[in-house]
């Protein structure tokens, strides 16, 4: 798609990892990139908030979420279900809250990209509530792209990214997590944060990628 300094593009969660990533990118091509998230007072779990963002922003070409990835882990049986059902409010109601309010505003021509992640299509034990929130946004986003043709809906899976999402672990750890998960892959790396933003500028810039699911895990899925 052509970018023009009129252009405006909204990544939600676009303050850190792979939603800064992709804000750079953003940045890096004509017109104006708005970073969306809850260090601008706004709440994609709830609606009012949603939609009085988009209002005072007008009209807007792109729709990035990158936001809500945190999630309870454990089996089913020692989850915490309210944690479990906090997380679904962000990551997957707050996806369709963007969806269905940036609608409104888009222009024609113009495009909303999810986020889900590898585990959608996983099966790793104790990780279910990301799962299900994965796999629920992305054939939600399938059937976005249906019901708000012409506005092309995808969604990006990104694998282990490194971002500051693990600057919480001790760094000998770190490494040693992103080094042996790199032998693991295919890819024989870890995707940094600028790789996986490739992939969401990619079916912007497509005309004809609508309802797609982009894999960037290094080849995770048939490892």
């Amino acid at each position: 798609m052509t970018f023009t300094d009129t252009s405006v593009s909204v990544v939600v969660g676009g303050a850190t990892g792979i939603g800064r990533a992709v804000a750079e990118a953003l940045k890096a091509r004509p017109g104006r990139v708005e970073i969306a998230g809850r260090r601008n007072s706004i709440d994609i779990s709830d609606e009012a908030s949603v939609a009085a963002y988009f209002k005072q922003v007008g009209p807007v070409d792109h729709v990035v979420v990158t936001a809500g990835s945190s999630a309870p882990g454990g089996g089913v049986t020692q989850v915490d279900l309210g944690a479990a059902k906090a997380a679904f409010d962000v990551k997957f109601w707050g996806s369709v809250i963007v969806a269905r309010e940036a609608a409104k505003h888009i222009r024609p021509g113009g495009t909303i990209t999810l986020t889900s992640g590898f585990l959608a299509r996983r099966t790793v034990p104790g990780a279910f509530v990301k799962t299900a929130m994965n796999a629920a946004l992305e054939a939600t986003a399938k059937m976005l792209a249906k019901e708000l043709a012409p506005i092309r809906v995808n969604i990006v899976s990104p694998g282990l990214t490194r971002t500051e999402a693990y600057s919480g672990m001790d760094e000998a750890a770190r490494e040693q997590m992103f080094a042996g998960a790199a032998e693991r892959l295919p890819a024989g790396r870890v995707a940094e944060a600028a790789d996986v933003a490739a992939g969401y500028l990619f079916v912007i810039d497509n005309p004809s990628v609508t309802g797609a699911v982009i894999d960037i895990d290094g080849g995770a899925l048939i490892n």
